[in-house]
């Protein structure tokens, strides 16, 4: 009993000191600087499909030096450009982001921070936008430090070809397991309930459809006719169920989990499609 009571005592013992041990080696976040952004341009981003291959604008910022208890972190710093429109506070949902690892550059193409702006934050290329830009660094998604904002002004995307080209019919329906008609068979005839309304010559919009949950669909710009289609990227089923890209000839799409009316916006300027329950 003695000998089993000096064990007991022991083992607390040794687990205070090491818990103490422990407490000692903990390391904690001292601090640190937020990044210095820089540009190769300041005012404005002259975009034109002429100079698409060459450089729009290159931006460069500091390390910010991490410090911990340890001294100077050597762990990867991970950094993330934002670039959104003015007043926005970089809380736009459609701003570009731009992830980057360890570097302390990044360079665009015209072309490429032409497509961010079109395509992305969906800018209006008939008209000039004000821009904002900064860099957010962190570690493994924590201690964020954020760097200066560079500001532009009369920034103009210019008009591009389509992502995926529009149908030559200009009309466009969506059939499938998914939806009430199920999958439409050859040869019949056009079904209003299930037609888009064509908004632009890239834009359609089919405002209510009820989906059965988890079922699939495609979309055809010819009710009847299997000769033309629009799927997903991927292998049948694979796509994100609130929207994702789309391309001629692609897989079957999966329909969200949950039955109900949805929206759905098909824009093949973008190449892209979304599903919103309604």
């Amino acid at each position: 009993m003695k000998n089993k009571f000096f064990l007991t005592l022991s083992s607390f013992l040794l687990i205070i000191l090491w818990s103490c041990k422990k407490e000692e080696n903990k390391i904690y976040y001292e601090g640190g600087t937020p990044p210095a952004l820089s540009a190769t341009r300041t005012g404005t981003i002259p975009l034109s499909f002429a100079n698409k291959d060459q450089e729009a604008i290159k931006l460069t910022w500091t390390n910010p030096d991490y410090k911990f208890t340890t001294g100077i972190s050597s762990q990867g710093v991970n950094y993330l450009i934002e670039i959104d429109t003015t007043g926005a506070n970089f809380t736009n949902p459609k701003r570009q982001t731009v992830a980057i690892s360890n570097d302390l550059t990044k360079s665009f193409t015209v072309g490429g921070f032409n497509d961010y702006l079109l395509n992305q934050l969906q800018l209006d290329s008939l008209q000039t936008h004000n821009l904002e830009i900064r860099v957010t660094a962190n570690i493994g998604g924590a201690v964020k430090l954020y760097s200066n904002v560079l500001k532009f002004t009369g920034v103009k995307p210019y008009a591009i070809p389509p992502k995926v080209q529009p149908p030559a019919s200009g009309k466009l329906y969506i059939t499938g397991s998914a939806t009430p008609a199920s999958w439409m068979a050859g040869g019949d005839p056009e079904l209003v309930s299930q037609k888009f309304t064509k908004v632009s010559t890239t834009l359609y919009v089919l405002s209510s459809v009820a989906l059965s949950g988890g079922n699939s669909y495609l979309f055809v710009p010819v009710y009847g006719d299997w000769g033309a289609k629009y799927g997903g990227i991927g292998a049948n089923n694979t796509n994100n169920v609130d929207g994702d890209d789309f391309k001629p000839d692609g897989g079957d799409l999966k329909a969200p989990a949950a039955s109900g009316n949805y929206k759905i916006e098909v824009d093949f300027q973008r190449g892209k499609f979304t599903v919103t329950k309604i």
